[in-house]
């Protein structure tokens, strides 16, 4: 009995699989099964990483602001100073602060004095004057 050819669907199925495994070596490049093993794996990878690298970035502008921060004011650092940006209600995130700290130092420096002297001043006004508490007392802050 002679041998029967599959028909070209299969075949074409499998050209398509195997178009995405160029870059591996091996059975991971020849063989159906693994290829698509290899592929979810690889998809599986990259979902993975790209939350990783968010996390990642997000750490370096961290240590980038709190770095510049440090410089000038011993006393003043990273968390103080993002306390203060909400405080003030300044919408300035953290990749935005971390760029403006590698091109203009100085700018960052101003938006920090400028933010420091804003709450001083606030905190200032707020210590003089009563305060009601929940039990109806009056307290100073």
């Amino acid at each position: 009995m002679t041998r029967i050819k599959r028909g070209y669907i299969a075949g074409r199925r499998r050209k398509k699989i195997r178009l995405f495994a160029t870059s591996f070596r091996g059975a991971h490049s020849r063989l159906t099964r693994t290829i698509t093993q290899q592929k979810i794996r690889a998809l599986v990878s990259a979902h993975r990483d790209r939350d990783k690298q968010k996390r990642n970035f997000r750490r370096l502008w961290i240590t980038r602001i709190n770095a510049i921060i440090r410089e000038r004011g011993v006393s003043y650092s990273y968390s103080k100073f993002i306390h203060d940006l909400y405080k003030r209600q300044l919408l300035l995130n953290r990749k935005i602060l971390a760029q403006i700290a590698i091109s203009n130092r100085n700018c960052l420096y101003m938006i920090s004095n400028e933010i420091r002297k804003e709450v001083d001043r606030k905190e200032n006004n707020l210590n003089g004057v009563p305060r009601r508490m929940n039990s109806g007392k009056l307290e100073s802050i």
